[in-house]
């Protein structure tokens, strides 16, 4: 299945950009699924027809659905209790009941993700159209099961599941209750299930695409969008300049507006596969206002970008890692080693990596930024490093 990951600038009509992508593919014989993380059903609004908790056929091929949080979170918590209630007995503690519990701040996210990773390796498609928050939260969305992962390798990593026949030992010697083996189950399945959204917004046949409307805020957006994408290895396969006017001022569209948007779009066209879509005169409802949009269809480019690294060796004496960071500034940039670890922050975003196997058995010997690109230089440490006669 090829997936669309659509985002752009608070306003800029993603939604109804999604949902005319997913039309178009559906017109054209494609099994499609879109899936909206909005609160409000706003994709139903443009659809024409209601989005709601459980998959809805709102058009032939096309399906739309708008999962809910709140009752995947009592679903989680109420199986949690279920395996946590001999615990849970012990500490004399009251269980909640499935009526009273409303989700916690990043349920909804997760709840979403899930919802991503099940509709991608669904057989009954064959695209999946992802209607996403504005660029910040769908930043932060796309981070979080690489992140969450991190934490629960560090919280209860696996290797320590090897001495679960000491633990009862353990427990004694030191007085410390040592965690029960349901915990290190619970954390492997969420391991996995997390480990299945990554491979989902890592695979090749997933695209992100970027909505904007050409001027100021749109192309503060892109710029923010395309530096946080790059940090996750990411960039977008093409940007949807969305109610673009017509250049005839005398068409009723005021003239400095007009050159406001031709400017932008020249900006992105130096950098970007940029697709326009007009401006109708009013706000598209329903299939028919959907269908007269002009919207790319599927890019078979992927959005992945490689981080090489250049063996320098026999010329200066290091590796290069090479991490591209368009629109990235010298000033906003800061990296930290730690152990086999880099954390990258530039600008408004932060990311830890773990250093290929090559660059662990190295020490950090300095970077730059140039041309977009942050070049971090690595020395082979002696101790560590294959001695060669």
């Amino acid at each position: 299945m090829r997936t669309i990951l659509i985002t752009g600038s608070g306003g800029s009509g993603r939604t109804t950009i999604a949902a005319a992508t997913a039309l178009a593919a559906a017109r054209e014989g494609t099994r499609t699924l879109v899936l909206s993380a909005d609160r409000t059903d706003t994709l139903g609004a443009a659809l024409g027809a209601a989005a709601g908790p459980e998959p809805n056929r709102v058009a032939p091929d096309l399906t739309a659905w708008r999962p809910d949080a709140a009752a995947g979170f009592r679903d989680d918590l109420t199986a949690f209790q279920e395996r946590a209630a001999g615990v849970l007995d012990l500490l004399g503690a009251a269980r909640l009941d499935a009526e009273e519990v409303t989700p916690l701040p990043g349920a909804e996210e997760l709840s979403f993700l899930r919802a991503l990773r099940d509709a991608a390796l669904s057989e009954r498609f064959d695209l999946l159209v992802v209607d996403l928050p504005p660029v910040p939260g769908a930043l932060a969305l796309l981070s979080l099961p690489e992140e969450l992962r991190r934490y629960l390798r560090r919280l209860l990593p696996p290797e320590r599941r090897a001495a679960r026949a000491l633990r009862p030992v353990l427990g004694k010697l030191t007085g410390v209750p040592v965690p029960s083996e349901w915990l290190y189950d619970t954390a492997a399945r969420w391991d996995t299930e997390l480990a299945a959204v990554e491979a989902v917004l890592a695979d090749r046949d997933t695209v992100v695409r970027l909505v904007a409307e050409p001027g100021p805020a749109g192309a503060d957006a892109v710029r923010t969008a395309a530096l946080g994408l790059a940090l996750r290895g990411l960039r977008p396969d093409v940007v949807v300049a969305n109610r673009v006017l017509p250049e005839r001022a005398a068409e009723g569209w005021p003239s400095g507006l007009v050159a406001q948007q031709r400017k932008a779009l020249e900006e992105w066209q130096e950098s970007y596969d940029v697709r326009t879509v007009p401006h109708l005169g009013h706000d598209p409802r329903g299939t028919d206002d959907l269908a007269a949009l002009p919207v790319p269809g599927v890019n078979e480019a992927p959005s992945t970008v490689e981080w090489p690294v250049t063996d320098r060796r026999a010329d200066d004496g290091v590796l290069v890692w090479r991490i591209p960071l368009p629109g990235a500034i010298r000033d906003d940039l800061d990296l930290v080693r730690r152990g086999d670890e880099l954390v990258v922050a530039a600008g408004p975003f932060r990311r830890v990596v773990r250093l290929p196997s090559v660059l662990r058995r190295c020490t950090v010997n300095g970077a730059a930024l140039r041309e977009g690109e942050l070049r971090i230089r690595f020395a082979p440490d002696p101790d560590l490093w294959p001695r060669t006669r």
